[in-house]
This record gives C-alpha cells, structure tokens and sequence, in this order.
C-alpha cells in the first residue's frame, strides 16, 4: 500500500494545492514540479531512510568521551535530505530556496516521518532557521540561518532545565553582558551563558559541522538577581563552535558541553542530550561562558520562541500522524495475509449449532473478520483524518503568508486556534492506532520480528514533545478560543458551518451534517458554561476533556469535508478510494463523534472531581 495516492488526493483533489502556482510567489511552479517534489522525496524516504529504521532502533547514539558515534545509515539519510533542498524548500530562491509552498514542504516530509522518524531532526533545524529569519538581524539570518538551510549546520532548541521541566517561569540559565562592548558585536549583543539545558534533541552529534542552539536564558537585573516568570526570559544564538561574520569556523570550541545522553523508549536514532553552559571545560578567549548572541529585545525570548514552537507542534503532530499510518499500512497489510479462523455457521448448522464454526473448512484471512476491520478502520479513519488536519494547517501557513490582508489574518487566527489540536490530537489518537497495529498482529505485534512495536514506542514520546496534553490544553481553553473575544473560534465555527451546509445537500451525509452542528453547539455551550464563573481554576480543571471533545469535532469536520469532496468528484463511489474516505467517515460519526458528550459534560459542570481530591486520597 502507498501514501501517495492519499496525499494526492488530499492535496490536489481537496486542498486546490495547485492553485496556489497563481500567485506570484508561486509562479514558477506547477504540478509536474510539485509532483517531481514528492516523487523525489518517497525515492530518498524509501531508500535511505526505511531500510535502516531498525538499524537507528537498536543501535543508539553513544557518545565515546569526545564525540558522539552515530550509524552510518544516519549520515547517508542526512545528506541524501540535504542535497534534496528540503531543508529550505519554502524560502526565498535568494537564499537558496525554492519557494515551494509550504503546503508541499509538509507533504513531502511526511514521507521522510513515516519512513523513519528518528534519523535525522531536520524539523528542529528549519524551525530554528525559520525563526531567525523573523527575529534576528540581517548580519544572523546571513550567518546562521543560511548555513543551517543550506545543511551545513544544524539547529536546536533548548528551552527545558532539569528542575523547571515545562515550567518555563522556573528557568534559571543566566546570561551576563560579556565585556564592555558587548553591544557592538556584529553578530548581534554578546553575552556568556551559565547553566544546564536537559532532553535537547540533537544537542551534539557530527552530521554537520556546527550545532547552532537557540537558547532560553535569563539576564539579570542590575542587583544581579533573575527576573521571575516568563517576562524575563531571553532568547540567544549559542553556536556549538564559534564563527566570524563570514559564517565561518574559528577554529575555537564555544563553552557547550555535553554532560550526557538521554535514552528514551523512542526516537533512539535522534540524539537526545543534557547540555552543560559555560561550566568552563570548553573557555572561549580564556575565560568560562557559553558565548551567545541576542535575539530581538531583552526580555521578549518566548514571544520569539513561540514562533518555532508553534511551526514544531505541527511538525510533532505530523510526526505522530505518519507514525500511526506507517502502523496502519503495515496491519493492513499482515491482515490480508494471515489467515487464522474461520467465519461463524448460521444458527441450525450441523458444526455446533448457533455461532458454531467448520474446522474442515479452510481458514479465512483475518481481514474478514468484523473486529479486525473495525481496528483497520479506526486507524485509517485516525490517520488519514489526522493528516488531512495537518495539511489543512500548513494551506493556512500559505495563506497566511501569500493571501489577502483579510485572509491572511483569519489563516494566522484560525492557526492559532487548530495548533494545539494539531499537535496534540494525532498525538493521543494515532497513537492509539499504533495500540490497534499491535492487536491485529496479536501476539505477533510485540515482538521484534514485526516493525509494529516500534512504531508504538516512537509515537509514545508525540505525547510529551513540544508540551504535554495539559499544557495544549490549557492554551486552547484558557487563552486560544478567547483571544481576541472569541474570533478565532467563531471563525473556526464558520468553517465547520459552510462544511454542514454543503454536505447537508448529500443524502448519504445529511445525517453527518446534523450530528456535526450539534456537536459544534455543544463545543460552544460548553465553552461558555467553562468560564461561567469567570475562575480559571475552575474552568481549567477539566481542560483536557474539552480539547479532547474540541478535537474531534475538529476531525469530524475534516472528514465530513473530505467525503463531501470525494462524493462531489464520484457520486457513485466507483472508486475503491471513495468508499473507504466515506466509510471512514461514518465509522468517525457513529463511533468516535458520540464521545464527545462524555468528555463537554464534565467541561459544562465545572466537575471538580480530579482538581479537589485531597492528596492524601490518592
């Protein structure tokens, strides 16, 4: 089974990727050279990356007391990517670019995700670039973010410490004005950096030949002492090596050292490190302290910061997508070939009555059991559904950057909106395809033999990646669904409502169309009954039910779109492809969409079960 014909649909039948060539930044392009896009990253996915997925799950970075070995596999991948120009696909063609859309850049990724998620961290190193050409100088788009584009160097992002964890108020790096005119540095003010950085994906290997970490850090005030919370928080270009104006190598380590490696259930062939600052092993000009350069205004480091965090929580959510779908279409596959069982007799047959079953009868394939296509169906329907969601994202990355003023601004709204559903949706829920990839393989599934358990502990980490479940959701209902008094919201609503309006005018989804605005409905009512008292711990307390509620409402109305556009280009299902996009569609509203009253109701009452159990009772 192959992705492609999916994404094609997805982007050119639903999406009208190809209109995108319209506009002037565009113009170059068409679909034969969108397709060659993608045509040649499934050739570099399928041979540089899928063959060696085991190969990065079993032999795992280790670092030999001066640099960090990595197979040879990950070297070939990662410069096999390089030379594609994915890494800078979207930029202007001054800086090397294609600019391709960045709904084509997310497309073709998903090829590279679903081969082999954990060689390489290019996502870290785009969104790293893709910040600085927002935030930095000239002089460091130039230096850094060119070279991390090019693929000479890589990026990183380092936000977490061992005692603040998430809590980015508790961050206790210190960066200290370093010398009389650290103002006048080319290169950006220079300061010295002091403190430990921990789970810093590709903190230190040798794919490239210099690491460039974006780094969060305090400066102290005049007394010397830290300003508490997030608004004295920092945001500083810390190069793993030091370079001059012209980007390149001094020939003089920076003050990183790497204190260990983390080994985690997945992602084992992506380094995962803790970074030591300024402790003084590695002194730059003789003296101890990580040399590093501002970014923007003192004191604005997560306003910058967010910037490639948002870009990294579609980028996880891509990543826990394509894991998923790599589950599917291995299951699939094993369930059309294993045969085992036996199909159940009509009641009164002579083998065992009721239910009884002939064993002189040859097994069937388990695919034509009921139970094991409701599991195929589910992870087809989270899947495929999660995918059209990230697509959809990065079209309104596009928009947001080549549209009208109007649209522009609804795309950045609207995204503001569906990030942490994009991230955190596909991190739960394909997971949980992941779950059911096992179960169709049954005792199989878990052992090594089978690629499925692999893929399970993989995504497992999804959960966790750029904010945790209760953070995403505590951002969409406590901040999100509110900004700018409910817009975003409101236009998210006007999306899903012309959706109902137009499959509401199918009769084989007219029903669909109902059950959707109830749902919608209930999102808002229940939106408003959350903060009825006006007390955030009490509308929060039951956050995550509602950005689970919220998501698959969310995922409804991208299926019951999909399945309109499917239907509207073959009415009479002819196709094998539009049963099974209309078939994921209703197994979405009759199992998955009903839960939703479960998780809103305990969101409308405030349920303070979870929040006032005392922790003695636990």
């Amino acid at each position: 089974m192959s992705l492609r014909p999916t994404l094609d649909f997805l982007l050119y039948d639903w999406l009208q990727a190809e209109s995108l060539n319209q506009r002037e930044r565009f113009a170059d392009h068409s679909r034969e050279t969108f397709d060659a896009v993608l045509d040649t990253c499934e050739r570099i996915a399928r041979e540089k990356y899928a063959p060696y997925n085991r190969t990065v799950d079993t032999q795992e970075p280790h670092f030999d007391g001066e640099k960090v070995i990595l197979p040879q596999a990950t070297h070939d991948a990662h410069k096999a990517f390089v030379e594609s120009g994915m890494l800078s696909a979207a930029q202007d063609y001054e800086i090397g670019g294609m600019q391709l859309p960045y709904t084509l850049q997310a497309a073709a990724n998903s090829f590279f995700a679903m081969a082999s998620v954990s060689i390489g961290a290019n996502m870290l190193t785009s969104g790293n670039a893709n910040l600085l050409m927002v935030h930095g100088t000239p002089m460091q788009q130039s230096v850094f973010a060119a070279n991390e584009f090019a693929g000479r160097w890589s990026g990183t992002m380092c936000l977490s410490e061992p005692q603040a964890g998430s809590s980015l108020s508790d961050v206790a790096t210190r960066a200290v004005p370093d010398g009389a005119d650290f103002q006048d540095d080319p290169l950006g003010p220079r300061y010295r950096l002091f403190g430990n950085k921990m789970w810093i994906s590709a903190g230190d290997h040798e794919l490239t030949e210099n690491i460039v970490h974006i780094v969060l850090a305090k400066i102290p005030d005049e007394n010397g002492k830290l300003i508490p919370g997030t608004r004295g928080i920092s945001l500083f270009i810390v190069p793993k090596k030091m370079v001059d104006t012209e980007g390149r190598l001094t020939g003089e380590r920076n003050d990183i050292a790497l204190a260990g490696l983390n080994h985690k259930l997945g992602w084992r062939g992506t380094t995962n490190t803790l970074l030591n600052f300024g402790e003084g092993k590695f002194p730059v000009g003789g003296k101890a302290g990580a040399v590093g350069y501002l970014v923007g205004a003192p004191g604005k480091g997560l306003h910058c910061m967010f910037h490639m965090m948002n870009e990294a929580r579609i980028g996880v959510g891509t990543a826990a997508t394509m894991l998923g779908m790599a589950g599917y279409h291995a299951s699939l596959d094993y369930a059309k070939n294993r045969p085992q069982g036996r199909h159940a007799q009509k009641a009164g047959a002579s083998a065992g009555g009721p239910a009884g079953k002939d064993a002189a009868k040859p097994q069937v394939r388990i695919i034509e059991h009921a139970d094991v296509r409701r599991m195929l169906l589910a992870q087809k329907a989270y899947c495929e559904g999660a995918l059209a969601l990230e697509l959809y994202c990065a079209r309104l990355v596009d928009e947001q950057k080549t549209g009208d003023a109007q649209a522009a601004d609804d795309a950045r709204l609207l995204l503001e909106v569906l990030t942490p559903i994009a991230k955190s949706w596909p991190s739960e829920w394909c997971l949980e395809a992941n779950s059911l990839a096992i179960q169709v393989h049954g005792g199989y599934g878990y052992t090594r033999d089978f690629p499925v358990e692999q893929y399970w502990r993989d995504n497992r980490l999804n959960m966790i990646h750029e904010g945790t479940h209760g953070i995403q959701a505590a951002d969409l209902l406590g901040r999100k669904v509110l900004m700018e008094d409910g817009r975003g919201l409101q236009l998210v609503a006007a999306r899903i409502t012309d959706t109902i309006a137009r499959a509401a005018r199918v009769p084989s989804l007219a029903a669909h169309a109902k059950a959707l605005a109830e749902a919608l409905d209930h999102i808002g009512s229940a939106t408003k009954a959350a903060w009825a008292t006006g007390n955030p711990q009490e509308a929060l307390a039951n956050a995550v039910p509602y950005m689970q509620a919220f998501g698959h409402t969310v995922l409804a109305w991208i299926w019951l779109d999909v399945a309109q556009h499917a239907l509207e280009r073959d009415a009479s299902k002819a196709l094998p492809a539009t049963v099974g996009r209309v078939g994921a569609t209703d197994y979405f509203f009759n199992y998955e969409l009903p839960k939703i009253g479960a998780w809103l109701r305990v969101v409308e009452r405030r349920d303070p079960t979870c929040a006032a159990l005392p922790e003695e009772a636990f």
